[in-house]
């Protein structure tokens, strides 16, 4: 019942008209004249309301061409058709209705992101004693609104809360459930001092954190505004169906004013009209390019606008950055080089636990493969008994360039560079590194202790995705990379790319994505050349794609057709330079992407044609008179749910 009036407080018109129908056939016999004056008092008010509709539609860009639904009211009435005027402003109400369910149902991806929206925030006024974790009392907070929390507020986030702000973490520990942000299942695990994103969500315990962002400034409100950016926006495809709109109405009127001229029969011209629907145009392909934007958010990609996917589904050249995109985010720990050879016995795992736990304070490309690699360590050992607590760092100094030093545990442990760890004592007693292979030293109070071999490690995908995307027929594949020739190779061949840039400046990258947006394009769908030929549009440029990790892309990322940052939900890839933004940092997102673009414009060809074809044919048979103006009126909103219906199949996975 209570969604009956919720619906009915939207459409509220809809009612009114059925009601009115109500009464008409009540008073049809008896009071004639009284039920076709109500009909025609039905008419003015929703002329009224219909030219308010035009006139809003104007206002906002889009083309107003009720005006087959105004002319098909005024023609019913005029020829006396009474219960074909009602039937016509019952569809015209009956298909708001459908535009509205259809509407939030192609928006429902989108809907739930912004109703995840962190909404309040628990600021904790009473000073805590330094260094104490111990949670405050309730009585000790003020929920407030999440827009006035300052930087460096102390905030408190109950089990199941959304995390507010970006903040630090001031609890030992915290459990989060990040699927909103990027679509990841488990539950990830946070220590003291490690960063907390807006838009997660508490999973466990009630923990403290510190403000470092404020809202607006959120990672989860650079979400909010890819997604609001998104539902605002129309494809040019779309706008140019409400220009072809135009030319519709046209031909309605001239059919309608042919079948009363040879017939001489002005009902003719009211048969014509109340079949003659737009809305394929009007409503069916924008609810395709929604349903397409929501799918594609479902899958962890969000756009900046509905342009995106017109682009998506013609990509002919895609780029890829090297680090953090065709590899994992950063480079891996591959082993643990020992100054003796290994001869003396060295608990590896505790070395690598606190090199961890001071990198983890660093900023260097390094430092986060070598905290993670330092955090897996000390489970390990906590597994096997040999530690009871989480290490922390403390008096952490990081000099630029050289490396990091910090207390452990008691022991001073410097991470870096040779001469920066053991005055470059250290580097001749290790073997050469392979061309993909760097390192950083570890020494514990002075003393040498290992040599950490990284590289970079292709993501487990990669080359899956690679070959997804042959199979879809894009086979102009490159990587662009800063890196070294032989290091650049070396990933290239590990995921199949055989054309490789290497050692190029973020400049140099944008000149070669410029100038392989000129080059002939490979491959496209039939529809987006007939489309394209049929619209004026060149089917001769070749869409260039380019993904980064956003992070020193961004130049390069707004050279291309479409920029694409990948991230975690974690980093601030969400930039301007990109128009669409991998959330769940999952490169087969890619290939599905394209699918789901290519879908969406063909469901939406599809759905125009569809309910084009059978409109034309409807007015063609009642000019014929084949068809009654009533029995018209509701094949009329036949026809619309059809093709509106046809529309939302872009929701379906059928990929």
């Amino acid at each position: 019942m209570s969604k009956i009036l919720g619906f009915a407080k939207k459409v509220p018109m809809l009612w009114v008209v059925l009601v009115c129908g109500l009464v008409m056939g009540l008073l049809w016999h008896p009071y004639r004249q009284a039920a076709q004056w109500l009909v025609a008092v039905l008419v003015a008010v929703s002329l009224v309301d219909t030219l308010k509709g035009m006139i809003d539609d104007v206002r906002q860009g889009h083309v107003g061409v009720d005006i087959l639904a105004v002319v098909a009211i005024l023609s019913t009435l005029a020829v006396q058709q009474y219960w074909a005027s009602w039937a016509v402003v019952l569809m015209l109400y009956s298909g708001d209705a459908i535009e509205q369910y259809a509407g939030n149902k192609a928006q429902n991806n989108l809907t739930v992101l912004v109703q995840a929206a962190p909404q309040v925030a628990h600021v904790v006024q009473a000073e805590l004693p330094e260094g104490e974790h111990v949670l405050p009392k309730e009585s000790d907070w003020n929920t407030v609104d999440v827009d006035k929390v300052r930087l460096n507020d102390l905030l408190v986030v109950k089990p199941g809360e959304t995390v507010p702000v970006d903040g630090e973490l001031i609890s030992p520990t915290a459990t989060l459930d990040m699927s909103t942000i990027n679509g990841e299942p488990m539950p990830r695990r946070l220590y003291q001092d490690a960063q907390v994103m807006s838009g997660a969500v508490n999973g466990s315990g009630t923990f403290l954190m510190r403000a470092r962002q404020l809202a607006r400034d959120s990672q989860y409100q650079r979400i909010l505004n890819l997604v609001r950016s998104a539902q605002n926006s129309r494809a040019a495809v779309v706008r140019t169906a409400d220009l072809m709109a135009v030319p519709f109405t046209v031909v309605a009127f001239i059919i309608a004013c042919v079948a009363w001229i040879i017939s001489g029969v002005p009902t003719r011209f009211a048969q014509v009209l109340v079949l003659a629907t737009p809305c394929p145009l009007l409503i069916a392909a924008p609810v395709a390019y929604m349903a397409g934007t929501g799918r594609l958010a479902k899958a962890g990609l969000l756009i900046k606008t509905q342009d995106v996917i017109e682009n998506l589904g013609r990509v002919s050249h895609i780029f890829f950055d090297k680090t953090g995109t065709l590899t994992v985010k950063r480079p891996q720990v591959a082993k643990i080089d020992l100054p003796d050879g290994g001869k003396r016995k060295v608990d590896t795992d505790r070395i690598l636990a606190m090199a961890g736990a001071v990198e983890s304070y660093s900023v260097h490309i390094l430092a986060n493969g070598i905290a993670e690699a330092g955090a897996a360590a000390q489970e390990r050992l906590r597994a096997q008994g040999k530690g009871e607590t989480h290490l922390h760092a403390r008096e952490v100094q990081e000099d630029s360039g050289n490396g990091v030093q910090g207390q452990v545990d008691g022991h001073r442990v410097k991470v870096g560079r040779a001469q920066f760890v053991a005055d470059g004592h250290s580097s001749g007693l290790f073997g050469p590194l392979a061309p993909d292979e760097m390192a950083s030293y570890v020494s514990i109070d002075g003393v040498l202790a290992a040599r950490v071999v990284m590289k970079d490690v292709p993501r487990s995908d990669a080359a899956q995705t690679i070959t997804q995307l042959r199979e879809l027929g894009i086979t102009r594949l490159s990587m662009v990379t800063g890196d070294k020739e032989d290091s650049a190779r070396i990933i290239a061949d590990q995921v199949g790319i055989t054309d490789v840039h290497a050692g190029l400046f973020p400049e140099d990258k944008a000149d070669l994505i410029a100038k392989a947006s000129r080059e002939e394009p490979n491959r496209q769908p039939f529809w987006d050349i007939w489309l394209s030929k049929f619209l004026g549009e060149s089917v001769t440029k070749s869409i260039t794609l380019m993904v980064g990790d956003g992070v020193n892309d961004a130049p390069v990322l707004a050279a291309a057709d479409v920029g694409m940052a990948i991230t975690d939900g974690t980093t601030t890839a969400a930039s301007e330079s990109a128009q669409a933004v991998i959330m769940n940092d999952d490169i087969a997102c890619l290939p599905r992407s394209i699918t789901i673009a290519r879908r969406t414009k063909r469901v939406m060809l599809q759905a125009v044609m569809l309910g084009l074809t059978l409109a034309t044919v409807g007015m063609l048979c009642a000019a014929f008179d084949l068809i009654p103006v009533v029995v018209g009126a509701f094949t009329q909103e036949a026809i619309d749910v059809v093709s509106i219906l046809w529309a939302l199949t872009a929701l379906i996975d059928r990929d």
